[in-house]
């Protein structure tokens, strides 16, 4: 699940450069809803092997 936060991180870094200086509109939006399911994918996931 290292990828899954990397890519996550990825995505929240170029939500806040479109938040920052307001490039990419809609798409930006669309990027932090993915962000967010990643990393409550990981979390939920990593819950479960920590058990």
């Amino acid at each position: 699940m290292g990828f899954l936060k990397w890519l996550g991180g990825i995505v929240v870094f170029f939500w806040l450069l479109g938040l920052l200086f307001k490039v990419g509109g809609y798409a930006i939006n669309v990027l932090l809803v993915i962000a967010a399911i990643v990393f409550i994918i990981d979390a939920l996931v990593g819950r479960r092997k920590n058990y």
